[in-house]
């Protein structure tokens, strides 16, 4: 083979490898409910990580029923941006996510449109998206520059 061909197949190959990492992220059209859900419960663990972080709280439904709830937030530097960190949201906090529940009842909800996170005193301690509006940064983030 001579060089041209090698470089068109080797092009081709990463175009290839590309296109796969691209559809491996998925969106979650029709996998979560419209409406949203309130819980609230006790931080039993934080999980800051890439791509989606993980809040898990135990919701008491009633005096004999815990049931354990998670939360899918942004990724980790998201939250750092909203003030995250493993000492500022600590296992035992209650905490009250509000956010969209899978669509097969399952206690997981998506904290993304339209979610909020509130501390025990009912200070907004995360906000997602709201739909038409740009990415709310959160108080810790660097502040923006440019013209956008």
């Amino acid at each position: 083979m001579d060089i041209k061909s090698s470089l068109v197949s080797l092009v081709g190959v990463c175009l290839a490898a590309m296109s796969a990492a691209v559809l491996a992220h998925h969106g979650d059209a029709g996998r979560y409910e419209d409406k949203l859900t309130t819980v609230k419960g006790t931080v039993v663990e934080l999980q800051l990580i890439n791509p989606h972080s993980i809040v898990v709280v135990d919701v008491k439904e009633d005096a004999d029923k815990v049931v354990r709830w998670r939360g899918e937030a942004g990724s980790a530097t998201q939250l750092k941006g909203w003030c995250w960190t493993q000492d500022v949201i600590k296992v035992g906090d209650t905490v009250t996510m509000v956010g969209r529940r899978l669509k097969n009842g399952s206690p997981y909800m998506t904290l993304s449109e339209n979610s909020r996170v509130f501390d025990a005193n009912g200070k907004e301690i995360y906000r997602g998206n709201d739909p038409g509006q740009p990415n709310q940064p959160g108080p810790c983030a660097p502040a923006r520059t440019g013209g956008r």
